[in-house]
């Protein structure tokens, strides 16, 4: 058995991907800090009903399981770090007012996410509980489009959708259970002969009004377009209203979106706004949030709350950055000598202590040397 083979989707970080990755985990921190945000670090591994936090059956299927040793009970590889987030909001800070609080780790999943990603994101976020309003949507959306520009990612489509669309023309509709998922699920994939199947025996205006949703994408028109062919339940305009003053926050801030009012996230804690931000070169989406106010409901703290995350290692780029020279010292234990490296690499400095064995690539271009009673640093000529 060759034991070196990683399991499918599954797959190491080399030197050079692992900078980039670093580089941007700690600028896109220091951004969410700047915003005001505190870092949080909940853990890989938890009680599997702490992952949850409704009966989400599309994150459970994506959740490893294994038994506790020594409680006898199970527990989970974290799949999604929300829910993590939420239970500290929740339970453990207790706050009464606005928390920003944002993350960065690994999550594990059972299966990818589509053909080209990985079972091991690396996945970074920001969230904001304990506001209502839809100026916290905007700062989430605002922060998102900052975070990719941040990473090298400026080419953007944003698209816009209201979970709350789909919520209200199906509880008017009467659709409940597995009809509701299919439902659900052929409105996520646009297609229109499926939910004519699937809607043939409700009322001829819920029918139409489903119909309609999975048609309703594009640029601002479109909200002229859902108004005249969706009905007008209270829900409905409520969601419509939420959508387009976001519109308007947003290109303030010279962000344009685009709008998609199919556009539903696989995940139940999502409630209303959901985003999706795509770039050209890239199949699946770079970055997603949404709003999910019921979210902390299952740790005893039901709080508004609205965030958005991505997957840090998804967005690195060929080519990767290289390392920058440093500079290469002799081995050896005199007093002078070690306390020049130490100096160096207080400053900053990358020193490399030669050991006798040529690296397969040279990463320094200068020389730390003795002249006379002193070590100085010179410049190498590198072939």
């Amino acid at each position: 058995m060759r034991n070196w083979i990683l399991p499918e989707y599954i797959s190491d970080v080399l030197p050079s991907e692992a900078r980039q990755i670093e580089a941007m985990r700690r600028n896109l921190l220091d951004l969410f800090a700047r915003y005001g945000y505190e870092l949080v670090q909940p853990p890989l591994v938890e009680y599997v009903e702490s992952l949850f936090t409704q009966d989400d059956r599309a994150l459970d299927l994506k959740t490893f399981k294994l038994v506790d040793e020594l409680t006898g009970r199970q527990m989970g590889l974290r799949a999604d770090i929300t829910p993590q987030v939420a239970r500290i909001d929740a339970h453990l800070l207790n706050r009464q007012g606005v928390a920003r609080l944002c993350y960065a780790g690994s999550v594990v999943t059972t299966r990818p996410d589509g053909i080209l990603a990985t079972r091991e994101p690396r996945q970074i976020g920001a969230e904001i509980y304990g506001v209502a309003g839809i100026a916290a949507d905007v700062e989430i959306v605002e922060l998102m489009v900052e975070s990719l520009s941040l990473a090298g990612v400026t080419d953007l489509r944003l698209e816009i959708g209201h979970l709350g669309l789909f919520n209200a023309l199906a509880d008017a509709a009467g659709l409940r259970g597995e009809l509701r998922e299919q439902v659900f699920v052929a409105l996520q994939q646009k297609d229109s002969p499926g939910l004519r199947e699937l809607t043939a025996d409700l009322s001829a205006e819920a029918a139409a009004g489903l119909l309609a949703l999975a048609s309703c994408y594009g640029d601002g028109g479109v909200m002229a377009e859902a108004r005249a062919a969706l009905p007008a339940l209270p829900a409905v305009t409520a969601a419509l209203d939420t959508l387009e003053s976001l519109q308007q926050a947003l290109a303030v801030r010279g962000i344009e979106i685009g709008f998609d009012l199919s556009e539903l996230h696989s995940s139940y804690y999502h409630t209303g706004l959901v985003f999706n931000a795509y770039t050209p070169g890239f199949a699946n989406a770079v970055a997603r949030g949404g709003r999910y106010d019921s979210v902390g409901e299952k740790f005893g703290r039901s709080r508004p709350a609205t965030g958005f995350s991505l997957d840090v290692r998804a967005l690195t780029q060929l080519p990767f950055p290289s390392v920058k020279p440093g500079i290469l010292a002799p081995a050896g234990d005199a007093p002078e000598l070690v306390a020049a490296i130490r100096a160096l690499r207080q400053q900053g400095e990358t020193v490399i202590v030669d050991l006798g064995v040529q690296a397969d690539e040279v990463a320094y271009d200068r020389k730390l040397q003795q002249a006379g009673d002193q070590w100085q640093v010179i410049s190498l000529t590198m072939g």
